[in-house]
């Protein structure tokens, strides 16, 4: 999978990665030809006393050493250029792919683990390609180069190579077997973390408010611990193989300078020849020692690229129609469903059984039902965040699964359950539903979702600021601003999922008063679980246990359907269901 995500996000900087690998090799060549002249200073100039031989050599060396670092330089440039690009794309595109998915995906992967990966997994995959770019093209040319110019200046001290470098490879090949499987539950572990820290900090009220303080930090000192333990395994090992590689070196200078100096007593080698050999057995060392510190890098970038790939790799189950049937010239929001069914995979039964259903313009639909019915999953075939697995929701009598998702959602304002507003302000968030809109447009919206009054009452007005999530301001406050923003939206569908449930019975019928002559033309349907609120409805449908058991008006339904009669007298009383 590495090696794919490499191939396909790093294509467009092909230029680029060229000019890294020129420049490395240039960079190199240059540095293994700085001991060959040093050796030369050496044996032909200082042990003779050639002073002029001494400068002349010694100014080349300052100018091949002033062309490696220009070339080192505009190399790391490059190279780290590109692999911030590369990070750039990989998260753009995992967007992309998230915001494709149904939410049978994302709760597939979960919240924190889409967190991770496109964060901390991307940066493994990241730091990788930066470091390829300083360190693995260096270390093969380096290794190679350094043979062959040890080579060149003692054939018989080069056989010291054929022990060293198979011993660091054996050596590095060991430990970093034994990293891999570590790297793999790390990632999980940090997956843990961000899960128990959104959670605490999502509910951080209630965990004040039942006093769980200590007990959620035993959670986080668990998760905390475990991430501890592995990365601690892991650490060990990566901490073992540098003594062990320098250890490696030190002994093999030691060899170099052992049989090197019996050689040079035996008048068969010169004192600049092993200067320049050792450093070249150095360089081949560093070289085997950089590819070490990749070895290290690469099998944690190759678990993060699998993580990420999952990700990339995974099908969203509402899939883009590949010829999309066009809309009518005047959309009406006629909305129908037709034996709609929808169960989970590997569930052993469907959250909705074959449900009828239609909801004319001009007319409220509401909904209700037991907790568990299938209400909300039910409204949620009609906008797609989930697609039926058996029957058909239309939309104007063309299946939803036939639009194009922007003709889809141009219809639609749904208020969802749990009402979530954007970080920015009060006009960005309502903008949300129509970018267009004007503040007369707004506030007119906000007149009609009982928000107004509220809204003029801050500093700011429409920039007063909202913080993530809309956490600075009430239940009911986000609940009528999410109102407000479908309302500015002016749809031919609007769907309200529970969408009153934080709204006091005064409130909750003005907003219904307000909001009837802005839908006379649109299809409303409403999610409900007070019967307050829906008892107007034009039609009353009854879920229960996924299953249509009741549609009809609420005195109708309160005369015939005993589930629809146990719901209400669970609320009301009977003359104030009956009046």
């Amino acid at each position: 999978m590495l090696i794919r995500m490499l191939r396909e996000y790093l294509r467009p900087y092909r230029t680029a990665i060229v000019a890294v690998l020129v420049l490395q090799l240039v960079q190199t060549m240059a540095t293994l030809y700085l001991p060959s002249l040093n050796a030369d200073i050496i044996d032909q100039g200082v042990s003779t006393g050639d002073t002029a031989y001494i400068l002349r050599t010694g100014g080349w060396m300052l100018l091949i050493s002033l062309g490696q670092v220009v070339c080192a330089v505009v190399a790391v440039y490059f190279g780290a250029r590109t692999a911030m690009s590369f990070g750039r794309d990989v998260r753009r595109g995992f967007f992309a792919q998230v915001q494709t998915f149904s939410a049978r995906e994302v709760n597939q992967f979960g919240a924190p683990s889409l967190i991770t990966r496109s964060t901390n997994d991307v940066q493994q995959v990241q730091m990788v390609v930066l470091l390829g770019f300083t360190i693995m093209v260096m270390a093969p040319i380096m290794l190679v180069g350094g043979v062959i110019m040890a080579l060149q200046e003692n054939a018989q001290l080069s056989l010291l190579l054929v022990v060293v470098v198979p011993v660091l490879v054996v050596v590095v090949g060991l430990i970093v077997s034994r990293m891999v499987p570590y790297f793999r539950t790390m990632q999980k572990r940090i997956d843990r973390i961000n899960q128990v820290m959104r959670e605490q900090i999502t509910g951080i009220r209630v965990i004040r408010a039942f006093v769980r303080e200590r007990h959620e930090e035993e959670r986080f000192a668990e998760a905390n611990e475990r991430l501890y333990d592995t990365s601690l395994r892991a650490g060990k090992l990566m901490a073992l193989m540098f003594p062990v590689v320098m250890c490696v070196m030190n002994l093999s200078t030691v060899a170099v300078m052992w049989f090197g100096g019996r050689q040079i007593d035996q008048g068969q080698l010169q004192i600049g020849e092993l200067t320049a050999f050792l450093s070249y057995i150095m360089y081949i060392l560093m070289a085997v020692m950089m590819s070490t510190m990749m070895f290290v890098m690469v099998p944690r970038a190759a678990v993060s690229a699998e993580r990420i790939g999952e990700v990339l790799d995974t099908e969203s189950s509402v899939v883009e129609p590949e010829r999309p049937t066009p809309l009518p010239e005047r959309p009406t929001g006629r909305v129908e469903l037709v034996g709609a069914t929808f169960g989970y995979p590997g569930a052993e039964e469907p959250v909705l059984h074959e449900v009828d259903l239609v909801a004319e313009p001009g007319r409220t639909t509401a909904i209700i039902g037991s907790t568990g019915s299938g209400k909300t999953t039910l409204l949620n075939l009609v906008p797609r965040l989930f697609d039926a697995t058996g029957g058909a929701v239309l939309v104007d009598g063309i299946d939803v699964r036939e639009l194009a998702g922007a003709d889809l959602g141009s219809l639609i304002g749904l208020v969802p359950q749990k009402a979530f507003l954007f970080s920015g302000t009060i006009a960005d968030n309502l903008r949300y539903g129509n970018p267009h809109a004007t503040e007369a447009d707004m506030w007119s919206a906000l007149e009609v979702a009982q928000a107004k009054d509220f809204v003029e009452s801050l500093e700011a007005g429409l920039d007063a600021p909202v913080a993530q999530g809309g956490t600075n301001f009430s239940g009911g406050q986000r609940q009528r601003l999410a109102i407000a923003r479908a309302v500015v939206r002016d749809p031919r569908i609007y769907l309200f999922d529970d969408s009153f449930s934080a709204l006091d019975y005064a409130t909750d019928a003005r907003l219904r008063a307000a909001l009837a002559p802005r839908t006379r033309e649109s299809t409303v349907i409403i999610v409900a679980q007070r019967v307050a609120t829906i008892r107007h409805a034009d039609v009353i449908v009854v879920l229960d246990g996924g299953r249509v058991v009741g549609t009809g008006t609420h005195a109708e339904l309160l005369e015939t359907n005993e589930t629809y009669q146990e719901i209400v007298y669970s609320q009301l009383s009977a003359e104030e269901a009956a009046a």
